[in-house]
């Protein structure tokens, strides 16, 4: 049975929502799948400011936080982040870069990967986001399972050849539809995973 870790941070709930799709695709094929949070950094008062993220940070405690055996354990990755000023939110970037000990042993080596965001707005970031996230997952040593242009699914979904990604209006609302994205690029990953460690 394939292995896939699905990796997210999410603020307020929109790349919680695309993990869970995602979640949902992998197990629909007979993938086996694991959800888990990266650990959030911003102090109670950051929190606390915004209501939306404390509410979504209350009611998501039950998501085990992400770890080194997340990684080794699958055969792919899927990280959803949302976009932090053109880069990965801090709160992702920080797990990856504790991840040193299982690179230096190849461990990281030969996982398929592939991302997904979000943002504000529609060039806020996005793209870049996810190039920061795939040039970390080069050191490791991954294969990046970029969607492409490949499916009407991610055209439908706004196009983003790096990885779904999606804009959240004032409300935090998602603007653009994009479960069918998200769960085209589960399930592909899914399938290049199942090649590589077939």
């Amino acid at each position: 049975m394939t292995k896939i870790s699905i990796i997210y941070y999410s603020s307020t709930g929109t790349n919680y929502q695309l993990a869970l799709w995602a979640k949902e695709a992998v197990e629909s094929i007979g993938a086996e799948a694991r959800l888990v949070r990266a650990p959030e950094l911003a102090p109670d008062f950051a929190i606390d400011a915004n209501p939306a993220w404390r509410t979504h940070y209350d009611a998501t405690q039950d998501v085990p936080e992400v770890t080194s055996e997340d990684i080794k354990w699958a055969d792919g990755l899927i990280f959803s982040v949302p976009s932090r000023f053109g880069v990965m939110a801090a709160q992702m970037k920080q797990f990856i870069d504790t991840q040193g000990g299982i690179w230096a042993t190849g461990e990281t080596a030969n996982k398929v990967v592939t991302g997904m965001t979000s943002a504000h707005n529609a060039h806020g970031g996005q793209e870049a986001t996810l190039l920061s996230l795939y040039i970390q997952m080069m050191h490791w040593g991954a294969i990046i399972a970029a969607p492409g242009y490949t499916q009407p699914e991610y055209t439908t979904a706004g196009g983003n050849p790096y990885g779904t990604s999606v804009t959240v209006d004032d409300n935090g609302n998602m603007i653009e539809d994009v479960e069918a994205a998200v769960k085209k690029q589960a399930r592909n990953v899914v399938d290049i995973a199942s090649r590589v460690n077939g």
